[in-house]
């Protein structure tokens, strides 16, 4: 088979890649190691920057997002037994979009396979041949039989444990890593969100946070060990400390709880992210902890820029945004990881701190939720920062 692009992963990265790049006539082939009823129901973040929602409704894959998506035009945050809204719209003029993201997959598989895409589910990429080459070739395993895609460029789209970062040699790549010392255990609950906006909380038992994924369906967060048991946390206890850490009283409904899982909090960047004509986005180039509400929009700003770079070549055969690809994506990527570890450096509880390091953390709390100029820094990143690909 060949193909002007073959991109390795159907997550939001991947698949992006491919709807922009169809857009400007430009081939493609995903390869995607699960199958297609895995992808669009694995439930994974849910808050869409307000870049990202425009390029959903501009590409045409944001119809069914206008219609469910919850526009949210603030944030709250508790703490010492108060609350303080930060109001993104009034500082910034901007908002975010709560809108699961394996419904942006779901929307996204459809128009692709609507417009004839390849989308080749159960394929799992083997390995890479002459990746600094002109004509790289991806080896994968489809129906047992062992299958190579011809290309002009190669997109590593599959997460942080996928193969094609695995496949750059090490000499060739940086890594930068901060494994912190908790997780959070989240729970999916058949119970009426408690706040129309999302809810951060500084407790002194720990970081929680209340979010939602439809009008029925809240999405709950408590911070916890990385090793935690789950059997160690009925429902009863999960639902006991979210009372206490979000101090919402009667507002905070239980429910049946759907799902519940510990996700451990990481920050990851591989630097640099090209190789060859062998090209990494989203997962697979950098990880950010949760609490800035990044990785989905990080991905898609990874893919806007490579869109154009393909584009610029095939369209003028000129290569300078191809060039400042990995430059580009990690000067904004660090940006973005800077925020995510101060929201998660002021919220959480740390091992081994002490009276002082809360009473800081207290004290940064109460700078932001009283002075405009912080509020309004915090309200730029997290309804997001433009990148730019200016040559």
């Amino acid at each position: 088979m060949h193909t002007q692009v073959g991109i390795v992963g159907a997550g939001p990265a991947g698949l992006f890649l491919s709807h922009l790049l169809h857009l400007e006539g430009i081939e493609s082939v995903v390869l995607e190691a699960h199958t297609r009823h895995y992808i669009e129901h694995r439930v994974r973040a849910g808050v869409l920057e307000h870049n990202t929602v425009e390029l959903m409704k501009n590409t045409g894959v944001g119809d069914r997002l206008l219609r469910e998506g919850l526009a949210h035009r603030g944030i709250e945050l508790r703490f010492a037994g108060r609350a303080h809204r930060i109001d993104f719209e009034e500082l910034t003029g901007r908002s975010i979009t709560v809108y699961a993201q394996q419904e942006v997959v779901k929307d996204l598989v459809a128009a692709r396979l609507a417009a004839g895409g390849q989308i080749i589910f159960e394929a799992e990429a083997e390995g890479f041949d002459s990746i600094d080459s002109r004509h790289p070739r991806i080896r994968y395993r489809h129906n047992g039989e062992q299958r190579e895609i011809l290309c002009d460029f190669i997109a590593g789209c599959d997460g942080f444990h996928g193969i094609t970062r695995a496949s750059i040699p090490a000499s060739s790549l940086t890594a930068y890593e901060r494994t912190y010392p908790f997780a959070w255990l989240g729970i999916l609950a058949q119970s009426a969100p408690a706040s129309e906006e999302l809810i951060y909380a500084n407790h002194d038992h720990g970081f929680a946070l209340l979010s939602m994924r439809s009008p029925e369906i809240s999405r709950l967060y408590i911070q916890c060990n990385p090793d935690e048991d789950l059997a160690a946390w009925p429902d009863a206890r999960i639902w006991e400390e979210l009372h206490t850490r979000l101090n919402l009283g009667a507002e905070l409904i239980e429910g049946p709880v759907l799902q519940k899982n510990v996700a451990p909090m990481r920050s990851f960047v591989a630097e640099p992210m090209r190789f060859g004509n062998l090209f990494l986005a989203g997962d697979a180039a950098h990880i950010v902890p949760a609490t800035g509400a990044k990785g989905l929009n990080l991905a898609v700003a990874d893919v806007r820029v490579l869109a154009a770079g393909l584009a610029q070549h095939y369209r003028h055969n000129r290569h300078e945004l191809l060039d400042l690809y990995s430059g580009t994506c990690l000067g904004h990527a660090w940006k973005v990881q800077r925020f995510s570890w101060w929201m998660t450096s002021m919220l959480h509880r740390f091992p081994g701190d002490n009276a002082f390091d809360h009473r800081r953390q207290l004290a940064e709390l109460d700078y932001l939720t009283t002075s405009r100029a912080a509020a309004q820094s915090l309200a730029e990143n997290y309804v997001g920062l433009d990148v730019s690909m200016n040559v």
